[in-house]
C-alpha cells in the first residue's frame, strides 16, 4: 500500500481518524469535520453512554474502562470540538467530588495518584477549565518531581526510589496540555518539569534501562490504542512530535522499534488491548490500526524520517 493508499484507507476511518489525518499529515484545516466527531461516528457513541447523573460508567474511576476518567480521556484524544457543555459539566462535577486532601484528584483519599492527575490535567486543560479550579492540581504534581527528573505515582503512597515510565507521560501529557491552553499559574516550573521528564525519558532510550542498557519492560515495546495509563514507545514518540520535540539521536532505538513493526502494506497493527470494560472496541487487536498508522505516520512525518533509505 503506498503512501497514496494508506492515506485513502485512513479517510476512510471515523471523522476523528479523518480530521487527524487532515490536519496532522495533509495540513489542511478542516474544521467542518472535526464539528462532526459529537455526532456521528465513535464521538457520539461516547457521549450516547454518558448517564443521566453526569458520569460515564459507575463514577470517576470505576469500571476501567468505562468509568468517567477514562471516556474523557477517549474524547480529548480524539479531538472532539472543546466546546461541548456535558463534558465540561462532568468535569466539574469530578473537580467538586473527587479531589483528594493533597489538592490533586482521587476522590474519598488523602492522597492522590501521579498518573490519574496527569492523564486529568491532560482533558481538563483540553475542554478549557477554569485555570483557578487546576491550581491545586498542579501544585500537588509539581510537589511529586523526583530528583532524577520525572514522576511516579507511588512517591506519595508507597515510596519510589526511581520515576516511572508510565507516570511520566502521563504528566507530561497533561503539563503539555495546560501550557498550550495559555494556562499561566506557576507555568515555569512547569515547564521546567517537562523539560526534565523529556530527559529522563530520554535519557533511557524511550524503554533502555541506563544502569543495565536492557530493556526495561518488552510490554514497552508493543503498541496499543487506546493507552489507557501504561506507557509505549509510540505513545512516547507521539508525544514528542505532538509537543514539537526536536530530534534527538537517543530516539533512534524506539523509532528503529516501530518500523520493525510496520507491516507490508504500510499500516500498523494493535499489538495489544489492555484488559477491562469498553463501551466499544473500536479497533481490533492483530489487525491493521489507523490509529497506530496514523499516529506512526505523524511521527515521522514530524521527524522528517519517513523516506529514510533504511525503512524502504
Amino acid at each position: 500500500m503506498g503512501n497514496e493508499h494508506i492515506i485513502k484507507w485512513l479517510l476512510e476511518g471515523d471523522v476523528a481518524i479523518q480530521y487527524q489525518v487532515h490536519r496532522d499529515l495533509l495540513s489542511t484545516k478542516r474544521e467542518d469535520i472535526r464539528d462532526r466527531i459529537s455526532i456521528e461516528g465513535w464521538g457520539a457513541q461516547f457521549l450516547s453512554n454518558r448517564n443521566s447523573n453526569g458520569h460515564w460508567g459507575k463514577a470517576f474511576y470505576q469500571p476501567k474502562w468505562t468509568s468517567s476518567h477514562y471516556t474523557l480521556l477517549d474524547l480529548r484524544n480524539l479531538c472532539i470540538s472543546t466546546n461541548n457543555g456535558p463534558i465540561q459539566e462532568t468535569i466539574d462535577k469530578i473537580l467538586k467530588e473527587c479531589k483528594a486532601d493533597d489538592g490533586g484528584i482521587y476522590p474519598g483519599a488523602k492522597k492522590s495518584d501521579g498518573c490519574i492527575n496527569g492523564m486529568f490535567l491532560n482533558y481538563a486543560s483540553y475542554f478549557k477549565t477554569e485555570e483557578y479550579h487546576l491550581k491545586s492540581v498542579i501544585d500537588c504534581q509539581l510537589q511529586e518531581l523526583m530528583p532524577d527528573g520525572g514522576f511516579n505515582c507511588r512517591l506519595n503512597r508507597s515510596g519510589a526510589r526511581h520515576s516511572s515510565l508510565h507516570t511520566t507521560l502521563s504528566v507530561l501529557e497533561g503539563f503539555t496540555e495546560y501550557e498550550h491552553n495559555g494556562y499561566t499559574y506557576r507555568l515555569e516550573e512547569v515547564k521546567k518539569a517537562i523539560q526534565s521528564s523529556k530527559e529522563f525519558i530520554l535519557l533511557h532510550q524511550l524503554y533502555i534501562s541506563d544502569r543495565t542498557g536492557k530493556i526495561i519492560n518488552k510490554i514497552f515495546l508493543k503498541i496499543s490504542y487506546p493507552r489507557r495509563w501504561r506507557y509505549d514507545i509510540l505513545s512516547a514518540l507521539d508525544y514528542f512530535q505532538y509537543s514539537k520535540t526536536e530530534w534527538d539521536q537517543r530516539m533512534q532505538p524506539a523509532v528503529d522499534v516501530i518500523m520493525q513493526k510496520r507491516k507490508k502494506d504500510g499500516t500498523w497493527n494493535v499489538q495489544a488491548k489492555h484488559l477491562g470494560q469498553t463501551h466499544f472496541d473500536m479497533e481490533k487487536a492483530g489487525k491493521s490500526s489507523r490509529w497506530n498508522t496514523l499516529r506512526a505516520l505523524r511521527v515521522l512525518k514530524h521527524f522528517e524520517i519517513g523516506n529514510d533509505t533504511r525503512y524502504n
